[in-house]
């Protein structure tokens, strides 16, 4: 395996033009609602198929929706498109956080059809600080195709006016060794001993008893409910791939987890945890 990084410094900071509108593509922001002072997290995961419901039309507005029914505090979202020419151009990061009334913060893994490709962060809490970490990846050949990819960790003001990282990840779809490497990737980069309370969340593309999330839980707490429901596809469920962790476990309580049924969006299904921070 070729354990190369996702792009340069000067690649990601690129900006890229379409419909006459300049957009920074590494940082992205919208006026966040004052999130409630509470200590208690309501955490979404969701995979948006760069905005391709199962029907085969792009949506950003159903997926908002969807995202909304939940009333979050922290989204991660994968397979965000930002001005690529499959979803009409539309700046789905952008445009997701103007009708959710949330802030958000846009990690590029690649450039695709003239726009990029990656994950995203939406939040109701004030952000402190982003940060964008490319993860070790096979290069694509004509006989494998890969992708980059990358975390975004973005560090916000939680319950007590104290420090709370949320990360948004995607893990390799196609190469097990990639996946591996991602999952000690994680855990070197965002495991650090700063005690700041961590939630981690993203399409691992691994189920429950596979090696990269084994190696994850050396780490981290996995927010799952008891019965491990899948996550895709999400028309008919027969996998879990994605996840919701937090770190340390002595920080934090578990108070719900579950998979939300929704086939039509996306396809994948939305993984919800609500999780209490101990104070």
């Amino acid at each position: 395996m070729q354990n190369h990084f996702l792009f340069n410094v000067s690649f990601l900071f690129q900006t890229i033009r379409w419909s006459g509108v300049l957009a920074i593509a590494c940082l992205l922001s919208s006026a966040a609602h004052g999130a409630e002072e509470t200590d208690t997290l309501r955490i979404l995961c969701y995979n948006i198929h760069y905005g391709q419901g199962t029907d085969g039309k792009y949506d950003v507005e159903r997926l908002a929706k969807v995202i909304e029914r939940t009333k979050p505090d922290l989204v991660a979202l994968q397979e965000v498109d930002v001005g690529v020419k499959r979803s009409g151009r539309v700046h789905e990061a952008q445009r997701l956080a103007e009708l959710t009334g949330m802030a958000v913060r846009f990690g590029p893994t690649q450039h695709y059809e003239g726009g990029l490709f990656g994950n995203a962060v939406l939040t109701r809490l004030p952000i402190l600080d982003v940060k964008i970490q490319p993860l070790p990846y096979t290069e694509s050949t004509p006989k494998l195709v890969t992708y980059p990819r990358g975390a975004i960790a973005v560090t916000v003001r939680g319950p007590g006016n104290k420090p709370l990282k949320f990360i948004s990840t995607h893990f390799q779809h196609n190469v097990p060794e990639d996946r591996v490497a991602e999952a000690k990737a994680i855990n070197k980069y965002f495991t650090a001993s700063d005690n700041i309370p961590t939630i981690l969340a993203g399409d691992m593309n691994a189920k429950p008893d596979s090696e990269p999330i084994k190696i994850l839980l050396k780490r981290w707490t996995n927010a799952i409910d008891k019965d491990a429901s899948p996550s895709a596809p999400s028309t008919k469920p027969r996998s879990r791939i994605d996840y919701i962790f937090y770190r340390t476990a002595s920080q934090f309580e578990m108070v719900k987890s579950e998979v939300i049924a929704e086939p039509l969006a996306s396809d994948h299904c939305p993984v919800f945890a609500i999780l209490k921070l101990k104070q």
